[in-house]
């Protein structure tokens, strides 16, 4: 799909009634409950934070979608694959805004050429109690990427029509947090496994994105 071709679909892609949980039980891991089975006491309390899943055209004005390889430390997402994104922080007006600050902050984006065209559907992840709020954003040309040295360890750039590919879905063992080994549904894009709430989120686009096309 070309940067064109995406454009026209803008307007939809506004519009559209987001799948929500229907696309998300999808790459949900079997140990994983309902979003609705957590109290809404505990939602309430969980930590803030915005990503942003930004499309952009490549040289050949095949749109793409950037990630990141997150740096290895001591935490629950150490060396995962997400979207450019991060906890709130006060001086942010909005959970929008702290997508689109981290953005810039982890890969350089300027703030003033992204354009958010879609608040998601929020994931909660529990075992770092986060509440994350995705949305979609557009930049109009190929952005020249810096990365944050040190949170991002690789910026990974997927073109969109391998995103809305059913072959790249597969069944993954994962080491998850708690040490325990099990079978995840997950993406295979560039090589890289994608999985737990960036999937769930990245299922969420493809299912809008396969609707409109």
């Amino acid at each position: 799909m070309n940067f064109d071709e995406f454009e026209n679909l803008v307007s939809k892609i506004k519009n559209i009634e987001l799948p929500a949980e229907s696309s998300h039980f999808k790459m949900v891991p079997p140990s994983r409950k309902s979003f609705e089975q957590y109290s809404d006491k505990q939602l309430q309390q969980a930590k803030k934070a915005g990503v942003l899943a930004l499309f952009y055209p490549n040289a050949d004005k095949q749109m793409q979608v950037v990630f990141i390889l997150r740096k290895s430390y001591k935490g629950v997402h150490s060396a995962q694959v997400s979207f450019p994104g991060g906890k709130v922080e006060p001086k942010d007006k909005n959970l929008k805004d702290t997508a689109v600050r981290e953005t810039f902050e982890e890969v350089g984006v300027p703030i003033e050429d992204i354009t958010v065209i879609k608040k998601l559907s929020q994931v909660y992840i529990p075992p770092s109690n986060f509440c994350v709020q995705p949305y979609i954003g557009v930049v109009a040309q190929q952005p020249i990427f810096k990365k944050q040295e040190r949170e991002v360890e690789q910026i990974i750039e997927v073109k969109l029509l391998d995103i809305i590919n059913d072959d790249n879905i597969i069944l993954k063992n994962i080491k998850t947090s708690y040490s325990v080994d099990i079978e995840v549904p997950a993406f295979k894009l560039n090589d890289f496994t994608i999985w737990g709430a960036t999937a769930m989120i990245l299922s969420e686009i493809k299912d809008i994105v396969k609707q409109l096309v």
